[in-house]
């Protein structure tokens, strides 16, 4: 028989092993929301332009006990939300890059001499939806060679950053660590700060393709999907890292745990089927997370999503970011 630590060891087991995993840290602070908690030492500030449909949320975690909960590092998160983000409009997307332009700005360090910035496309060229960073980098304005052959009036400019670009690939590519390369140029070439651009995980499927997140705690490759690998931060590099991100996928329990939701909504609308989602509502999470996991089997538990579109998109979004930072160090 197993007490009552036992019964709570196991239920932590079933949920970490069954989370909806999410790398924006909006979605963390809405998961509090939906269960009325307050979390405190996190501040948010939401602002809306109706003219262009852009929603920024900035969110800043200011204590160790609001990292804890909400189990993202200390540091500022601001979140860019387009509900048209997905669309071929080449105005709307510019709209997009100017104000993400302005928000890096703000995170940039502050340098009256020219900046040396290093941009790090993560993520695996091969895979559509992890080709963003590299897609990223491939946009860019480079102009660290030019500055070091012909100097600032190669440009016909008083003040031009110093910008390179890295896409270090994948440990199954290179048998190295992102941050073991990124490391390596920084010793080398000695950049004021780093850019890392990744593709990222979400809870909801709305959000997939139609929102960016900026943060300047840096970013740990592949922790959304499970991966975990070495972070990318100040505190591992040396110098500040901020991270640029887009959700391209979302896992299997995500999209069974909506359904649910959605079910039981459906259920409560229909006067025949109110006994039966009465029942369903009855469930706590521990017992929904226990459902879910008989309806996923060890092999989609592990399963990841993409939109049909994701190749049309991931390019689009790569011309957006590139643009956003190329104007942001113009």
């Amino acid at each position: 028989m197993r007490n009552s630590n036992d019964k709570d060891n196991l239920g932590g087991n079933i949920m970490n092993q069954f989370q909806v995993r999410t790398d924006l840290a909006l979605e963390a602070r809405e998961k509090f929301e939906e269960d009325n908690v307050e979390i405190k030492g996190v501040r948010v500030e939401e602002k809306y332009n109706e003219e262009t449909e852009i929603k920024i949320t900035t969110m800043v975690i200011e204590t160790e006990n609001g990292a804890k909960a909400m189990g993202k590092p200390k540091g500022t998160y601001i979140t860019l939300e387009a509900a048209n983000m997905d669309c071929q409009d080449e105005d709307y997307h510019r709209e997009i890059s100017l104000e993400l332009a302005k928000i890096i700005k703000k995170l940039l360090p502050k340098k009256q001499e020219t900046l040396s910035v290093l941009v790090a496309g993560l993520g695996n060229r091969e895979v559509t939806p992890d080709a963003l960073g590299p897609r990223v980098v491939d946009n860019m304005m480079i102009t660290r060679h030019v500055l070091k052959e012909f100097g600032k009036y190669a440009f016909g400019e008083e003040e031009v950053n110093a910008v390179s670009g890295i896409v270090p690939g994948v440990m199954a590519q290179t048998g190295m660590e992102s941050q073991e390369i990124i490391r390596g140029v920084v010793e080398e070439t000695n950049p004021d700060v780093i850019i890392a651009i990744d593709a990222l995980a979400a809870r909801s499927t709305r959000r997939l393709s139609r929102t960016i997140q900026i943060t300047d705690t840096g970013i740990n490759p592949g922790s959304g999907v499970g991966n975990h690998r070495h972070g990318l931060s100040k505190e591992t590099i040396g110098i500040p890292v901020i991270a640029i991100g887009v959700p391209t996928v979302v896992d299997a329990a995500t999209i069974v745990n909506d359904t649910m939701h959605m079910l039981i909504q459906a259920m409560e609308e229909n006067s025949h089927l109110q006994t039966l989602s009465t029942g369903l509502n009855a469930l706590n999470d521990m017992e929904k997370y226990e459902l879910i996991r008989e309806l996923l089997s060890p092999q989609l538990n592990t399963m990841f999503v993409t939109p049909k579109d994701i190749d049309e998109s991931v390019k689009r979004l790569s011309y957006t970011l590139s643009e956003g930072l190329n104007i942001a160090f113009a």
